[in-house]
This record gives structure tokens, sequence and C-alpha cells, in this order.
């Protein structure tokens, strides 16, 4: 760790220059050998980095959700040329050049990290090791060994020697203690954000190899920080715990307000973003205004949360605009289906009449097979309404059916027009 954190040596004198200039501020206020001081110099210097690394962190959103939706075409491409590494790897790089994806891009906050985090390390191990690094000079190097968090010095580790402990003016119970209780708690913290990550905001409607890659993070990387952890002094550990609460807060306003398509974060949020608008009648700030565009312009791509979502508008009456905003609809009510096609709600379909058959042609009176209109008097007899046929005709079916003649079919027969002499 010594090695590596040498490798870094160019940035300690900012990393302890941000520190001192911390230190002087809190020192004021608590007193320049608490451990208050130098513990809050830490946080501070954290959440600096983190704040710097804030368009990073965008980037990693984007790029991980990316990637989630190249996993069905990547499994393609190794199903295609699994005999074919070669290849498999050209169609791969071609893959991420065609739609802009980068991996590495998910990793680009603990790369950009790495830097500060070692060189925090450099800084506080020469101060166990009494040396002067950077802007710490000899007498921030004796009021920094002063310095206790809850009785353990900040450069004291887990595994440091009895010696070592009582040099420092404080005790090995209390030094394994804390620093015991701070990796439980860095290590449960990272199995928080990425169980929380795994359960809310991944998208369950695809099955691919990168929800089983996350799910074994979540078990790896809490074993990891407590295997290491042991070895780093609890000033680091107060970084690393502090880096890792930031994570896990900004994770969950992620999840809150920008949610993965198609995980179950989204059906909350949209929920949520329903209930407002039904109430209200709009959209509120840019960012809800940016997520009903992208689900107007889904079309048919939607998923089954956002075409839940639209049809919940529209039975309100409101319709989602192309630039995000919703307004008031007096039209009928459109319904999205399943595969993406609508139906107007409201609006009663028009009825075909329905068509007889053959037989039911055959059966039926000649006088019956028009349906009776609103001309007609329902108190007409039918004998008045037949006038125009002759007095001595038969009713077809009265007085009994005559027996078919060979040849002919059964049932009624249609009377013969009179021949033409």
């Amino acid at each position: 760790m010594d090695t590596i954190a040498s490798l870094f040596s160019f940035i300690t004198w900012p990393v302890s220059w941000v520190i001192v200039q911390f230190h002087t501020v809190y020192g004021a206020i608590f007193g320049p050998d608490t451990g208050w001081a130098w513990g809050l110099s830490i946080v501070s210097l954290v959440i600096l980095i983190r704040i710097c690394l804030i368009p990073l962190f965008v980037k990693q959103i984007k790029a991980t959700r990316a990637m989630q939706t190249l996993q069905p075409e990547m499994k393609k491409i190794q199903e295609r040329y699994k005999n074919d590494k070669q290849r498999q790897s050209e169609e791969m790089m071609k893959l991420y050049k065609e739609t802009g994806t980068n991996p590495l891009s998910s990793c680009l906050p603990i790369l950009a990290q790495s830097p500060f985090f070692f060189a925090l390390y450099h800084v506080l191990n020469g101060i166990a090791s009494n040396d002067t690094i950077g802007r710490i000079d000899q007498p921030l190097l004796e009021s920094a060994q002063k310095a206790h968090i809850f009785g353990a010095p900040l450069a004291s580790k887990f595994f440091s020697s009895e010696a070592d402990v009582t040099a420092l003016s404080a005790s090995l119970t209390d030094v394994r203690v804390v620093t015991a209780i701070m990796i439980i708690m860095m290590s449960a913290s990272q199995f928080f954000t990425q169980r929380q990550l795994m359960t809310k905001n991944v998208d369950t409607t695809v099955k691919t190899p990168f929800m089983q890659q996350q799910k074994l993070l979540m078990y790896v990387f809490p074993v990891m920080f407590a295997v290491f952890g042991v070895n780093f002094p609890v000033g680091v550990l107060v970084y690393w715990l502090t880096t890792n609460v930031w994570t896990m807060g900004q994770q969950m306003y992620v999840i809150h307000n920008n949610p993965t398509p198609g995980s179950k974060a989204q059906a909350s949020y949209l929920e949520r973003l329903h209930k407002h608008v039904t109430e209200h009648g709009r959209t509120r700030g840019r960012g809800e205004k940016a997520i009903v565009k992208a689900i107007v312009a889904k079309g048919r791509d939607r998923n089954e949360f956002e075409r839940k979502f639209i049809n919940g508008l529209s039975k309100a009456g409101f319709a989602a605009q192309a630039d995000g905003t919703v307004v008031k609809s007096d039209a009928s009510t459109v319904v999205e289906t399943e595969d993406g096609t609508t139906v107007t709600a409201g609006t009663p379909k028009r009825q075909q009449p329905k068509r007889q058959s053959k037989s039911q042609r055959q059966s039926a009176k000649p006088g019956e097979s028009e349906p009776k209109t609103s001309l007609t008097k329902s108190g007409e007899p039918d004998d008045a309404q037949e006038g125009a046929k002759p007095a001595g005709a038969k009713k077809p079916g009265a007085g009994g059916r005559s027996k078919a003649q060979s040849g002919q079919r059964k049932g009624p027969q249609r009377p013969k027009s009179p021949s033409k002499k």
C-alpha cells in the first residue's frame, strides 16, 4: 500500500493543502488539536471531491443504463461468435462505437477518486511515521498526532502494534473497537447501496448477465472493504465511510427522481407523478418535463409502467405533450393498448347488422325478411300492411305445409312469377 501511495505523491501537496485550510477553520471552532477539527477536515475534503465529481457521476449513470440496454445485443454476439473470440471482440467494439457507449464510463468516479484516496493515505501514514509531508509541517504534525476520534488516533490501524498506539497516547483496545465499528459501517453502507440498486433501479423486463454481475458485486465489495479496511488508518476509514454515505445518498436521490426505465423505482415514480398531475394539472420542474417528454417520444416502445401512466392521464382528462407539459383534454379519452395501438374510449363502436345464415333466410317469412321500421304503425294488423297482395293468395305456412314434390327442395318456395304471354 505504501508503494502505491508513493506513486500518487504528485497530488499529496494539493490534498494536504486542502486539509490544512479546512483544519484552520474547524480548529478555530473546536480547537486545533481535537479529533473534531481533523476529522471534519477529512470529511470536508471528501465532500469537496465528490461535488467536483458530480459530472462524472452523471456520465456513470448514462453509461450504466446504456450498457443495460445493450446487454441483449451483446449476448447475441457472444452466442453467434462463441468459437471466434477475435471476431467477438471486433463486433463488441463495433456495437460500442455505433451506440456511443463506453464500458469504462461506469468506473469513472472510482478511478477519479483513487489518486485522492492514496494521497490521503500517504499523508496519514506520514503522520504515523512522524514525517512531514506536503503542507503538513512539524507543528501541524504534532497537532494531528494528538487528535483522536473516539479514543483512536487518526494514523492508527486495526493491526497497529501496542507500542505504536502507546506512542500516540491511546490504547490498543480503543483503536480496535473504533476501527472495527467503522469497517462494519463502511461495508454495510456499500452493501445497502448495491442492494438498493439491484432491487429498485434495475430494468426487470430484461434478464441479462449484467444483473448477475451486479448481484455478485453486491456481496464481493463489502467483503473487500472488510479485508482491506484492517490495513487502513482511522483517517482513511473516515474518508471511505464518508464517500460511501455520500454515494448512498446520491443514489437514493437519483432513484427517487430519475429512475431506470422498466424498474420498480420507475413504477413508484410514475404513480407519484400521476397523482401530482391530476391534482395540480401540470408538471413541475425540468426533471419531470424531461421524463414526460421521453415517454411521449417513445411511442409504441413504451414499457408497461409508461403505458399505464399515459392511460391514467387520458382517463383523468389530461394529455401529455411532446415538450413534456400536460394539458387538459376535452376530447374523448385515448387509451393505449399493450401492442401500442390506441383506442378511443367513450365513443360507441358502429354496430354492423348480424348476417343471417342460409337456413334462417329460407325459413323466414317473406313479410318478415326486412325489419319493421318506425314508420309502420304497431297497432295495424299484418293483413292491413299487406294490402298489395291478391285476395286469393295464401300466406306461406297457413293451413300446414304441403309435401315437397319430387325434385324440389323442402321448405317454403318462392311464388312463381306470372309468365309473359
